[in-house]
């Protein structure tokens, strides 16, 4: 009996990467429902976001994909860096290689292996593909002027030998990228002599040499950078097949946060309402969430704000809003704002035809989300590329405003109450994000530029 194909997926284990693997397999899958999907899952190193009630969704409503839980493997190289969640990752990952070599084994017992797709943090298994024959992808979960930075990071690390990205004043001119800051690069190359530096260097020297990079993006967004990589880079074989997004996400634990949000939206007026919501890792001081607070209430917007414990309250279960917020804040402002309390199921209130406005910490999925939503972003970059996407849609793609901090990175009120004012204005902002929402759903026809690349890879995989 003939062997049935399948895709093997290796996801970086931080939930928004995870999701995205997932959901490409589900993508994949919508194409050509012969296939099976195998998902390898590393661990996280560190107390990630749940994603416990989304793989389960995700096995019992897919059956065609199936998850391969590795082994936990606790970090403890004295080289990883306590700066980055990344490095812990990079770590688990490298460590895992046996494990990931053996599930590889096994798999390919039973199933005829086309093509494995891993995430760019996942560059140290191809140390143990290179004993199959199947080609390696790569998958990139942000956009392609990050992606295209990333085929230069080879050069500036040799052109810059000696000196921190994050010590570069000049403006870096990178192939396929507005003109940029080195501190603005993404968080894990700004500073030599890390593991999770020479990491990225090592993703840079390998990209050129697979077999295709996936990208999560579409044509229309950015346009520059793929031509870019294509015929300035010539590296023809990359598939823009976004957007992809989570349409629902299970929140774990979370009570009727979700319920509440949306049942409170329903009762204002279109437009009218600014989301604040900073993703899984995002967390700001006591300090600056009381600042927050303060320019929200000036501004006399109507607003929903998602408020995380600052990092020195993280081990308290939920926030005490009470004692977080300036004194009467909620009470003040209770007619026309909403605080809840750690998540709000962002898809749905992006969507939702209330609100205006959405001030993210730029991760690049909730981009993405905004963009398919047609709400307009104020930029408050946190970790990460961050940074490097909010140039990215302030000064290229023109669909977000900066929310401007001092030199130590704290946000003053006066800047919120500013922003927020701006961003809940109908301007070209606005007008440029409506047109790239229209552009996300042309993308994803049949006619469209992310369906033609997608039915490109599939078939140079499982040719008809």
């Amino acid at each position: 009996m003939e062997k049935q194909n399948a895709i093997v997926l290796y996801p970086s284990p931080p939930i928004g990467h995870l999701v995205s693997m997932v959901e490409l397999g589900k993508l994949i899958l919508s194409k050509n429902p012969s296939l099976s999907i195998q998902i390898i899952l590393v661990p996280p190193p560190y107390q990630p976001e749940s994603t416990a009630n989304y793989i389960s969704y995700a096995s019992s409503s897919f059956p065609s994909i199936t998850f391969h839980r590795l082994p936990t493997i606790t970090p403890h190289s004295s080289k990883t860096s306590p700066k980055h969640h990344e490095s812990l990752t990079l770590e688990s990952l490298r460590l895992s290689n046996p494990n990931v070599h053996k599930t590889l084994i096994t798999v390919s017992q039973t199933f005829n292996l086309r093509a494995m797709v891993i995430d760019f943090f996942c560059t140290a298994v191809l140390e143990v593909t290179a004993d199959f024959t199947f080609p390696v992808y790569y998958f990139f979960t942000s956009g392609a002027a990050c992606l295209a930075s990333f085929f230069h990071l080879q050069i500036l690390d040799e052109t810059t030998a000696g000196k921190n990205l994050k010590d570069v004043h000049t403006l870096l001119n990178i192939p396929g990228v507005p003109p940029i800051k080195g501190s603005d690069m993404p968080k894990p190359v700004l500073e030599r002599g890390y593991d999770v530096y020479d990491a990225f260097i090592l993703f840079s020297k390998e990209l050129s040499k697979s077999a295709g990079v996936i990208v999560n993006t579409f044509e229309a967004l950015e346009n520059r950078a793929i031509k870019t990589i294509t015929e300035e880079l010539c590296f023809k074989t990359i598939y823009p097949i976004g957007p992809l997004i989570v349409q629902e996400r299970t929140g774990d634990n979370h009570g009727n946060n979700g319920d509440s949000c949306l049942s409170w939206l329903d009762s204002q007026p279109d437009q009218s309402v600014l989301f604040l919501c900073f993703g899984s890792l995002g967390l700001l001081s006591g300090e600056q969430l009381k600042e927050i607070a303060i320019g929200l209430e000036k501004s006399g917007h109507r607003f929903l704000w998602v408020v995380r414990n600052p990092p020195e309250l993280q081990n308290q279960t939920e926030p005490d809003l009470k004692f977080l917020l300036p004194e009467g804040f909620l009470n003040r402002t209770g007619n026309r704002g909403m605080v809840v309390k750690s998540w709000a199921p962002q898809v749905p209130v992006l969507n939702h035809k209330d609100v205006g406005g959405f001030v993210t910490h730029c991760g690049w999925n909730s981009i993405l989300e905004s963009v398919c939503a047609g709400v307009p972003m104020v930029a408050w970059p946190l970790y990460a590329e961050q940074r490097f996407n909010r140039v990215v849609i302030v000064d290229e793609i023109k669909i977000a405003i900066p929310m401007n901090e001092s030199e130590t990175g704290f946000v003053s009120s006066t800047e919120v109450e500013k922003r927020v004012q701006e961003i809940m204005q109908d301007g070209p902002v606005r007008k440029r994000t409506k047109v790239m929402k229209h552009a996300a759903e042309s993308a994803l026809t049949e006619t469209g530029s992310s369906h033609a690349a997608l039915t490109t890879l599939l078939q140079s995989w499982c040719p008809k």
